[in-house]
C-alpha cells in the first residue's frame, strides 16, 4: 500500500545511509519535502543528491550535518529545517549505534555511555526541540525508530538493548502528554537489516556479540533480512495521515498488519496491544502469582 505525503515536511536523522537513506527516499517519492541529516558530511552530501533526483515540482530536499546528541546543534537543525521546508509535520528519530560488544564488565565504559548518548538523547533532543511547533500547529507525527532490543535481552550489546527500550518507553510517555495536541508518537521495530550496523556486529565476531546470536545474525546477511524498504513503508504510514490517531505503539514493519492499523483504531484505544508491558504468571497459564 502506498500513502500520500504530499504537502508534508519532515526532518529525518541518520539519513545519510542505510534505513535512513531508504526512509528519506520513500518520503521524498510519496510526495514529501525533507530535511536529512546526518554526522557525515560527506555521505550526506551525496544521500541529498540522490533523494533531490527523486523530488517533484513544488518538494524540497534539504541536508544539514548535525550530532543529534548535541542540543546546540539540534536546535540548529531544527530551526534550519523550518525555515528551509517552509514549517515541519513529521519528524523520523532514525540515528542510532549499536555501541561496544562484548561483556558489561569488559567493555569500554566511555563508548558505552556514548552509545546510550546517542541513541537516547539523539532521539529525545529532537523531539524537544520539534514539540513547541507541533503544539502550536496542533498536530505533529513522530515516527521513532527502535529494534528487537526493546522487546528481547541481548546479551553483550547492553547499551543497545538498553537505549532501545528506554526510547520505547518515551514514546510511549510523551504521546500521552502531547495527544490533545492531535500528535502522534510512535515506535518501529524494522527487523533485522542487512546495512553498516550488521557490518559491524559480525566484524565483531562470535566471541563478542555470543555465537548464537552471530549464528543468526550471519544468517540474516546471507538472505534472510528484512529489505530496508518495508521499515520505509511504515515509516511513511505513520507520518502520513492514514495513521491519525494511532499513537503510542511498537510496530514491527515485517510482522504487524500495520497497512490496515486505522480499522482497528477503537482496539487499539482501548487495550495495550502493541505496547510494552510486564508479563504476569496468569499470561502464561499459571495459577499462581496474585496476592
Amino acid at each position: 500500500m502506498t500513502h500520500s505525503l504530499s504537502g508534508r515536511a519532515a526532518l529525518i536523522t541518520g539519513a545519510s545511509q542505510g534505513l535512513g537513506l531508504s526512509i528519506a527516499r520513500a518520503y521524498v517519492q510519496a510526495g514529501a519535502s525533507v530535511m536529512l541529516c546526518a554526522r557525515d558530511a560527506d555521505l550526506l552530501g551525496r544521500a541529498r543528491d540522490e533523494v533531490a533526483a527523486l523530488a517533484g515540482s513544488g518538494q524540497r530536499v534539504a541536508a544539514m550535518r548535525a550530532d543529534v546528541s548535541a542540543p546546540e546543534e539540534v536546535a540548529a537543525l531544527v530551526s534550519a529545517a523550518l525555515e528551509a521546508l517552509g514549517g515541519l509535520q513529521v519528524l523520523v528519530n532514525n540515528a542510532g549505534v549499536y555501541g561496544p560488544m562484548g561483556s558489561i564488565d569488559e567493555v569500554d565504559w566511555s563508548e558505552w555511555t556514548r552509545a546510550m548518548d546517542i541513541n537516547i538523547n539523539g532521539s529525545v533532543l529532537p523531539l524537544r526541540a520539534v514539540l513547541p511547533h507541533f503544539k502550536q500547529q496542533g498536530y505533529g507525527k513522530i515516527v521513532q525508530l527502535s529494534g528487537g532490543g526493546a522487546t528481547n535481552p541481548l546479551p553483550r550489546i547492553t547499551a543497545y538493548a538498553a537505549s532501545k527500550a528506554a526510547i520505547v518507553r518515551l514514546a510511549e510517555s510523551v504521546a500521552l502528554e502531547v495527544k490533545e495536541h492531535r500528535i502522534d508518537v510512535n515506535s518501529i521495530a524494522p527487523g533485522a537489516l542487512n546495512t553498516r550496523m550488521m557490518d559491524q556486529l559480525l566484524a565483531a565476531g562470535s566471541d563478542a556479540v555470543g555465537e548464537a546470536f552471530y549464528a543468526r545474525m550471519r544468517r540474516m546477511a546471507a538472505g534472510g533480512a528484512t529489505p530496508l524498504e518495508v521499515g520505509a513503508a511504515l515509516a511513511v504510514y505513520l507520518g502520513s495521515a492514514a495513521s491519525d490517531g494511532i499513537t503510542g505503539r511498537l510496530l514491527s514493519a515485517p510482522w504487524d498488519p500495520w497497512e490496515t492499523l486505522h480499522d482497528h483504531k477503537d482496539d487499539l484505544e482501548a487495550t495495550d496491544i502493541y505496547t510494552l508491558r510486564r508479563i504476569l504468571p496468569k499470561d502464561r497459564g499459571k495459577a499462581w502469582g496474585e496476592r
